[in-house]
């Protein structure tokens, strides 16, 4: 089956005539328009018995630095990730290019490319991955001379 394809001026054509059709009738004037239900929604129970807790961490890492040094390079940042984060956390990360701002200690307003990192871990191995990430963020500043590595923390059911 092959798909429709339909351009934006004709969806929003046939979208007009749906919705005068719709409430040109006298019983359809007084109701209201419900939405079909999605078909990916989950219904919410089930969802909550499948996976396991875990913990999922973000770090943020920026990569401007202070007095005039040199940005951070992706050369630097991919090594900084393979010999520091990987080691710790082997069976998997997440890694997202963004461009962030943040306001340094003396109130100045930076703009630079960033870093997110995500990693997910059993609840019950937290107070040991809490060392690692604290390591990692601790490393990253001290290498760099910066003055923080953002770090958000949910807690998440996952299902691999």
């Amino acid at each position: 089956m092959r798909p429709i394809r339909i351009s934006m001026p004709a969806a929003a054509t046939v979208l007009a005539a749906a919705v005068l059709f719709v409430g040109s009738g006298s019983q359809a004037s007084n109701a209201t328009f419900q939405p079909p239900a999605a078909a990916s929604t989950v219904n919410q129970d089930a969802a909550a018995e499948r996976g396991r807790p875990y913990v999922s961490t973000h770090l943020y890492f920026g990569t401007g630095r202070h007095n005039g040094n040199p940005p951070i390079t992706d050369e630097q940042f991919d090594k900084f990730i393979a010999d520091v984060v990987t080691p710790r956390f082997p069976a998997g990360l997440t890694l997202q290019e963004g461009r962030g701002q943040w306001r340094d200690k003396e109130g100045d307003i930076n703009r630079e490319k960033s870093y997110e990192l995500t990693v997910l871990y059993p609840v019950t191995e937290a107070k040991a991955r809490d060392a690692d990430i604290e390591y990692i963020r601790n490393l990253y500043c001290t290498t760099w001379e910066l003055e923080s590595v953002g770090r958000a923390d949910a807690r998440v059911v996952v299902d691999f």
